[in-house]
């Protein structure tokens, strides 16, 4: 079998390129993937292509499989679904998502690649590792039936949380945005749209997804006294000043911080990555998180689709990566 593969890299801030790779054989214990699909998790790998990782969090932020430091040159990505066409009998012929860059074929340990459900379309797998973000801050926020919840920030990360949401019962979503075409996206996910000067107030929870300083401001002034804000997003090296003065004390409001790259102390005892990522494979039965892949292009034009959504000219929620699944 051709041993060739193409990968996208980083090669300086603001530059990508397509390198070409010779794989070795898989050896036992290992698998030989074709890549159909990847995804463009795009406020984190923007950050990574503009070269706004801290260097202080060079280590935090690494992802699997990366390749190279950062700023550059760097192989980064992590939503990757693909066919295994070597390995284990049980693997072999099987669609799979693993945490893997942008590359046409890879071989990884078998333990590395989660089958997707029969009933998940490859396509829409590619969300995996978002839904999966998704999962770990519900297990941290732990909202009860009943609750007034506002998720501020209308991206990948904030709308796979108020997807789910929408599963929970009794429970008031609403999804609040700048931009009021993310109603249509509210829409589709079965939860309620507002803009920032008009979402609704006196919330128990508001998870903020935006990475602004006006979306974590919004987001405390939505709170009731006693609310919790869960901070999703991810500054890189920004500076941001939040309000702690006026009322924030004696409202007892709380900013609780989660992030993916550890499962939540809520769940840590009895649930493994392996079981987060299965979880959020399964959710994604749901056709209506179809809505969050809003742009594609093929593998070959990556360097100038990413260049664009760094850029800010391509305002795409999911990049789908379209492979070649003839001569990948």
């Amino acid at each position: 079998m051709d041993r060739a593969a193409r990968a996208f890299w980083l090669e300086s801030p603001g530059q990508g390129g397509i390198r070409n790779v010779d794989l070795p054989s898989p050896v036992e214990g290992e698998v030989l993937v074709r890549t159909l699909f990847s995804g463009v998790s795009r406020g984190t790998e923007t950050l990574v292509f503009r070269g706004g990782v801290p260097e202080s969090q060079y280590g935090a932020m690494r992802a699997p499989f990366q390749e190279g430091d950062f700023p550059g040159p760097v192989k980064y990505g992590y939503l990757n679904v693909g066919l295994v066409e070597e390995g284990p009998a049980s693997l072999v012929g099987r669609t799979v998502f693993c945490l893997y860059p942008h590359q046409t074929r890879y071989v990884v340990p078998a333990a590395a690649v989660t089958p997707v459900p029969e009933s998940v379309p490859a396509s829409r797998a590619v969300l995996a590792g978002t839904v999966e973000t998704a999962v770990n801050a519900l297990w941290d926020a732990a909202p009860l039936v009943g609750d007034r919840i506002a998720v501020v920030g209308a991206g990948m990360i904030g709308a796979s949380v108020a997807a789910l949401l929408a599963r929970y019962p009794a429970v008031r979503v609403q999804l609040v945005d700048a931009n009021p075409a993310r109603a249509e996206l509210a829409q589709a996910l079965g939860v309620d749209f507002a803009l920032p000067a008009d979402a609704a107030g006196d919330c128990d929870l508001v998870v903020h997804a935006s990475a602004t300083e006006a979306g974590l401001t919004r987001s405390l002034e939505l709170l009731a006294p006693e609310g919790t804000v869960l901070e999703l997003s991810w500054y890189g090296d920004r500076r941001v000043s939040l309000p702690l003065g006026e009322a924030f004390h004696s409202r007892r409001l709380v900013v609780r911080s989660s992030q993916v790259g550890t499962v939540s102390p809520a769940r840590s005892g009895r649930r493994t990555y392996a079981d987060r990522l299965a979880l959020s494979l399964e959710l994604l039965a749901d056709p209506a998180l179809d809505a969050l892949i809003t742009g594609s292009c093929a593998f070959e034009e990556l360097p100038e689709a990413m260049a664009a959504l760094a850029a800010g000219e391509t305002q795409a929620l999911c990049h789908l990566v379209q492979y070649d699944t003839e001569g990948a």
